[in-house]
């Protein structure tokens, strides 16, 4: 039976004061909000992938309001945006250019004067202001903060949602997403942060039709609880063309989904949380943390050298009965600065969680290789005129549960099927550059994106057969051992900014931050417990496979075998910013 668990919380109060659960709930709280004052200003600020409709029918409507202004008729046409924006959008299937607009940079001057002015006329009554960027209208005297996760929005994508102010219910899954991540998440991330303390509720909007609403206080207790202990984000799972079946297995996953072969389980920009108020279980961006409290999650160096942007992923591939990833590589920092504006790459690591006897590992280049032969040779295998000799060009190196290897930008790799990694990289997820993809069409049909001249301009040529050995291997360096543990350094290549430490262990371990969050994953035992030096925080157990996070603010902290896993050795990766 799968110990994994697959629905974490963080328990922020035993009372559900303060909180609401359902329209009803809701409803009548805003309905006394209403009632307390002569003229009222209610305003509902929303995240991009938030159901207006649902809002204005089942909470908005039966409010009653006076005047009612939705953001969207105060914008630009769909077209006209959509044509501000070309620069940032590209015309490239996948990537894009960073953002740097407001919302209010789309608003057409002449309703939104009209809209002010309609506003100032009425004496007395309900005015509702909702939608995207509500707060750029007027000065509420109520305002709520409508939010969700973005592995929601991303399924709502697939069932046909638009984008924000787009007439692109049909477009391209692909498309749909490069639109939030260059343009609608930084813009409305950034708005977010300035509202933190303006908002007087937060609504959690991530089930259909069951909304959760948090007052001020409770909502920042929640965040402030986060980072005041180790916790877990939610986990999400999701098939692919190449996945495979172990994570089914391992964490009892739905039987009827054709494959699993992602888990998002350590990524804040795209996991949530679970805030637990008595019985009331609210989900809210583990972004948000981020965006809160920088400091004392990242650490006082990480967030001077980040920002309020979490620099550490954690996430699972699965190609157990599955197939190979495609041959891909990532940026080297100068391009994609240059080329995409972004500030970093995504480094990457592959911890080998699992492997059959012929798994494999595709990293780097062959010795002596002819450069313009290989570039040929892919041009023709995209235009479908021949089969990529991967054989010929492309290391291919037996892989043992484990084993872990350095994957720096620059470097052409690919897991092979019948394998499980737990990939340890730096936070950008978007920036993969695939050269190869076996002839395969997705799971819709649809061919996937190679982008072959990125990818030429990425590689690294000289890192073949004798330097990937040296320099990228799993090093395994014992680095210290105390009374029935021994911790050893494993990864990451030095030009990558994350450190990475294993522990085996059959007694307690004292842990420090390094002046860095700590993200850990359990790879070997069934259960472990994290513990406080100093009684700041209740114990914490983890199971195999579960990622966790030690905010720095934390200094120090003990782990050790717990449950069925008492007197046996068990093993924990650890990952840190070198700073």
């Amino acid at each position: 039976m799968s110990t994994f668990n697959k629905y974490p919380e963080i328990v922020v109060s035993q009372s559900t004061d303060f909180v609401w659960e359902g329209y009803e709930n809701i409803f009548q709280q805003l309905d006394q909000v209403k009632k307390s004052k002569g003229k009222v200003i209610l305003t509902i600020d929303c995240y991009p992938g938030v159901n207006m409709e649902e809002l204005r029918k089942n909470l908005i409507s039966p409010l009653q309001p006076t005047e009612t202004f939705f953001l969207d008729d105060l914008y630009y046409s769909s077209e006209k945006i959509t044509e501000m924006i070309q620069y940032n959008l590209t015309d490239d299937r996948v990537f894009g250019i960073f953002s740097a607009h407001e919302f209010s940079d789309f608003f057409d001057n002449e309703k939104l004067v009209n809209a002010r002015k309609i506003i100032e006329s009425i004496e007395q009554g309900l005015i509702i202001i909702y939608g995207v960027g509500a707060t750029f209208v007027y000065e509420p005297d109520v305002l709520i903060y409508a939010d969700l996760a973005r592995w929601e929005i991303q399924k709502r994508f697939q069932a046909k949602m638009p984008n924000w102010k787009a007439d692109n219910e049909e477009e391209d899954f692909l498309k749909k997403i490069k639109r939030s991540y260059f343009f609608e998440w930084p813009v409305a991330d950034k708005l977010k942060k300035r509202l933190f303390d303006k908002v007087d509720y937060w609504l959690d909007t991530n089930l259909d039709h069951h909304p959760k609403m948090v007052d001020k206080t409770r909502y920042l207790a929640g965040l402030k609880q986060a980072v005041s202990q180790p916790f877990r984000l939610v986990p999400y799972f999701a098939p692919g063309v190449w996945g495979g079946e172990w994570m089914r297995e391992k964490f009892n996953l739905d039987k009827d989904e054709v494959n699993f072969a992602w888990s998002f389980n350590g990524v804040p920009a795209e996991n949530s949380i679970y805030l637990k108020y008595g019985d009331i279980k609210v989900e809210i961006p583990a972004n948000n943390v981020v965006f809160r409290h920088p400091v004392e999650l990242l650490g006082n160096k990480v967030y001077g050298r980040f920002g309020k942007e979490f620099p550490i992923r954690f996430n699972f591939l699965d190609t157990v009965e599955g197939q190979n990833l495609s041959l891909q590589v990532h940026p080297v920092v100068d391009y994609v600065q240059e080329t995409f504006g972004a500030r970093y790459t995504q480094d990457e690591s592959y911890y080998i969680m699992h492997a059959e006897e012929d798994a494999v590992v595709y990293l780097g280049l062959k010795e002596n290789i002819d450069k313009n032969e290989m570039i040929e040779e892919l041009e023709r295998a995209e235009k479908g005129i021949t089969v990529f000799n991967d054989e010929k060009f492309i290391n291919k190196f037996p892989i043992k549960k484990h084993d872990h290897y350095s994957i720096p930008g620059g470097t052409v790799h690919s897991q092979g099927r019948n394998s499980v990694v737990l990939e340890i990289s730096s936070t950008p997820n978007i920036y993969t550059f695939k050269l190869w993809d076996w002839e395969r069409v997705d799971l819709d049909g649809k061919p996937r994106p190679v982008h072959l001249k990125h990818g030429i301009n990425s590689i690294q040529w000289y890192r073949d057969t004798s330097w990937v050995k040296e320099n990228l291997f799993s090093p395994n360096e014992k680095i210290a051992s105390g009374d029935g543990w021994i911790e050893e350094r494993t990864g990451l290549h030095e030009t990558e900014f994350i450190e990475t430490r294993r522990h085996w262990f059959s007694k307690k371990v004292h842990h420090r931050t390094h002046d860095s969050v700590n993200v850990l994953n359990l790879v070997e035992g069934e259960e472990a417990i994290i513990e406080s030096v100093n009684n700041d925080f209740e114990p914490f157990v983890v199971h195999y496979a579960e990622t966790f996070i030690i905010p720095e603010h934390i200094k120090e902290y003990t782990i050790r075998p717990y449950g069925k896993s008492e007197g046996k050795t068990i093993a924990t990766i650890k990952a840190f910013v070198r700073v």
